[in-house]
């Protein structure tokens, strides 16, 4: 099995429940298929940089599974295959980033906050 993250891009005119319940069928369809830590993050509506199949907004999904290869395969078939998905990525992680997140951001620490006070107050 190896890890797996899949990003989806659905149309914006999409109402919220069908968005969640085409979500659901797609970790569904994994979790059948014996996938294991699968994990969904909602993005939400976002503006395109430029049009996509006349198109300029959509719902962003990043899917979170590990799995096989054949199992994959058959989620990226289903994606092709489903005219509400505008466009789909699928990416194999590396071994060593599974289940690391995104690091938040640094938020300045009140004794560091006093240092940067004096230095700029000097």
């Amino acid at each position: 099995m190896r890890p797996y993250e899949v990003m989806v891009i659905l149309d914006a005119s999409l109402e919220e429940d069908a968005v969640r319940a085409m979500v659901d069928r797609f970790t569904h369809q994994l979790a059948v298929a014996g996938a294991k830590q699968v994990s969904m993050h909602s993005w939400g509506k976002r503006r395109f940089a430029y049009p996509l199949h006349h198109r300029n907004e959509g719902y962003y999904i990043v899917i979170e599974a590990t799995a096989l290869p054949g199992t994959v395969a058959e989620l990226d078939r289903a994606l092709r295959l489903t005219d509400e998905v505008i466009r789909h990525k699928v990416t194999r992680l590396p071994e060593r980033a599974v289940g690391l997140t995104r690091p938040a951001p640094l938020q300045p620490t009140s004794a560091t906050a006093a240092a940067a006070a004096e230095t700029n107050g000097a």
